[in-house]
């Protein structure tokens, strides 16, 4: 009875644990948010020093070019996939000049904003939840909070501000590496006239697709940066710690966009179209 009743309160115990970091993650990324008008204002410097860390600081471009890299490789052989199975497919119907369709509707849709979010988390992010980890086991953060800086929106807000600014030109890199590699696939490869796919091409996509498209972006950019935020702010154990923080942070931001981009696209088209095929 007694070891009934010990593993029993061990579960309550770990369950009760579990919701309660649950709330306290929730509770820091509320606090990070409503941070961001003050953030604004007060730090400005600072946002402009880590948006210029992230673009052209010291050892920043060479982490924004490994980011447009990353994407533009993932996006162009996304897109090259989207391509070769779209035309072979659709010429098994004998309706391959619909081929553009494939690429305007899915790269759109769903392959630009995935592969912007996770190239997103596998660099940007990484190196946030490094940065915050290193300086929260050198004890940087509670020096800020001695000193009367607090540390969320000097160091998490201000970041968060940063990768949105920074993000938007890395969704039209993504965007178009996606557009253009099924473009070359239908035409070199299959020999399609490039005059036939580029007319469906503007057929099937819609201004509003792409501005779903961004908004979707957007949301998934800010959420993987206060992961990696998040995970870094709180990371603890030494050296040793900041790898497991980082380690975590990508699982989480990761499984995060593949959900989120599933209720995402739910929600935006699920019920209505924007997208007609008829004849």
């Amino acid at each position: 009875m007694a070891t009934l009743t010990s593993l029993g309160t061990s579960f309550v115990k770990g369950r009760r644990d579990t919701l309660e970091a649950y709330g306290d993650q929730f509770l820091f990324y509320v606090k990070a948010l409503s941070w961001t008008p003050r953030a604004v204002r007060r730090y400005r410097r600072e946002i402009w020093n880590t948006l210029a860390e992230v673009t052209f600081g010291a050892g920043g471009l060479t982490m924004i070019a490994g980011t447009v890299g990353v994407i533009a490789f993932l996006a162009f052989f996304a897109g090259t996939e989207v391509g070769i199975q779209g035309y072979a497919s659709l010429s098994q119907i004998g309706v391959a000049k619909f081929s553009a369709f494939i690429s305007a509707y899915f790269n759109t849709r769903e392959v630009a904003p995935l592969v912007s979010s996770i190239a997103l988390a596998a660099t940007v992010g990484c190196g946030y939840t490094a940065r915050l980890g290193a300086m929260r086991i050198s004890e940087e953060i509670d020096a800020l909070e001695v000193m009367g800086v607090p540390s969320l929106p000097f160091l998490v807000t201000t970041r968060m501000i940063a990768a949105f600014i920074a993000v938007i030109p890395l969704y039209i890199v993504a965007l178009s590496a996606s557009y253009l590699s099924p473009r070359l696939i239908t035409t070199l490869m299959y020999g399609q006239s490039a005059g036939t796919y580029d007319h469906y091409f503007l057929q099937f996509l819609p201004p509003i697709d792409m501005l779903w498209s961004f908004f979707k972006l957007l949301f998934l950019a800010i959420s993987v940066i206060l992961i990696h935020c998040y995970y870094g702010y709180t990371a603890s154990g030494g050296p040793a710690g900041v790898g497991t923080a980082v380690g975590r942070a990508i699982r989480t931001s990761i499984v995060w966009i593949v959900v989120a981009d599933f209720f995402l696209s739910f929600a935006i088209w699920g019920s209505t179209t924007t997208v007609r095929i008829t004849g």
